[in-house]
């Protein structure tokens, strides 16, 4: 059986939302179908308690207006959990505009939501990527990061 919750979440994301799918099923048929894929009850339960908090937190968000020349002082938990390639990854994104501090700090909520102990580059493009779906006007900046996403993901099939 698969074991993360973001395996769940990464799957949910293909399956249904690159996929552009008209109908998504009720939460009966999609645990179901999860359970099918291969994935536990509790990992399910926590991948889409994981969703509902990414729907309630991304209203809840508002830091007011912070300057550009702002530093963001991680916590020692944050650190924990983000390495210095995660962390420089963040910056990089703000900096470059594809993360404004709200988005930024949304993704360090959801990672941080996350049951693990660390999380690795990868899994952080895949949490931005699904926290950017779903920010509206965020379009330009969710395609980027599939592209970068998708590039990786082409590199290591070839």
């Amino acid at each position: 059986m698969k074991e993360s919750v973001l395996d769940v979440l990464i799957y949910l994301f293909d399956h249904y939302v690159e996929q552009e799918l008209e109908i998504i099923p009720n939460q009966k048929d999609l645990k179901s179908q999860l359970n099918q894929a291969g994935f536990a009850d509790m990992q399910i339960d926590k991948a889409i308690n994981w969703l509902e908090g990414l729907a309630v937190k991304k209203d809840e968000f508002d830091v007011g207006i912070v300057h550009s020349r702002s530093t963001r002082v991680f916590s020692s938990i944050e650190n924990e959990k983000l390495d210095v390639e995660c962390k420089g990854f963040l910056i990089f994104l703000e900096q470059s505009g594809v993360l404004d501090s709200e988005d930024r700090e949304l993704v360090i909520d959801r990672v941080m939501a996350l049951e693990t102990e660390t999380i690795e580059l990868q899994q952080l493009k895949w949490v931005v990527l699904m926290v950017l779906f779903n920010r509206p006007g965020k379009e330009a900046a969710f395609a980027w990061m599939e592209d970068i996403i998708l590039d990786e993901v082409s590199a290591v099939v070839h």
